[in-house]
């Protein structure tokens, strides 16, 4: 991976101090969204690294909702599908939901039931990784579904939080970390 394809990824991160709370440094990826040469940067370094660590891949499950704006370019770009895991209450016909825990309360992801068949193989994508409980719902609902998750792969990891330590045995990849 060459810093600075690395470097101009890094450099759209915009920190924004006490946000959502005070004492919070907030990592935007909005600058990053907005500057075409800077996505397409991400996506080809995404690629690079899932290509070159996987031989053979199913699906990309995106979380609800960041992980929908990197999921579907990457899962187009390796030929494979996306797959959608949302809030609670947003996707139709029969759903598998988990109830999990954050920082400020309680929240509720869902797949589709006949999202992955038994077997294929999911690299599951999102924006960040902080303490790690939304990564690790979809991780059970995925497995709930008996996918094969490959990975669990993000943008930013704050490492501070220790959220990929909550992941066990599941290979974890972040492309910028974070104190």
């Amino acid at each position: 991976m060459s810093e600075e394809r690395l470097r101009r990824v890094r450099d759209r991160v915009r920190p924004f101090p006490d946000f959502p709370e005070p004492g919070v440094l907030f990592r935007d990826i909005s600058p990053l969204l907005k500057d075409p040469v800077a996505f397409r940067t991400l996506i080809d370094l995404l690629e690079d690294h899932v290509r070159a660590s996987f031989p053979k891949i199913d699906f990309i499950a995106g979380l609800d909702s960041r992980g929908f704006l990197i999921g579907p370019p990457l899962a187009q770009r390796l030929g494979i599908g996306f797959v959608p895991v949302r809030k609670k209450g947003k996707l139709p016909g029969p759903t598998e939901s988990i109830s999990y825990s954050l920082e400020y309360g309680k929240a509720e992801l869902e797949i589709q039931s006949d999202a992955v068949e038994p077997g294929q193989k999911v690299v599951i994508v999102d924006d960040l990784l902080a303490t790690g409980g939304t990564m690790c719902a979809a991780c059970e609902l995925l497995k709930r579904l008996k996918a094969e998750i490959l990975e669990c792969l993000v943008i930013i990891e704050l490492k501070a939080l220790k959220g990929s330590e909550k992941l066990n045995s599941i290979p974890f990849y972040s492309l910028l970390q974070y104190d």
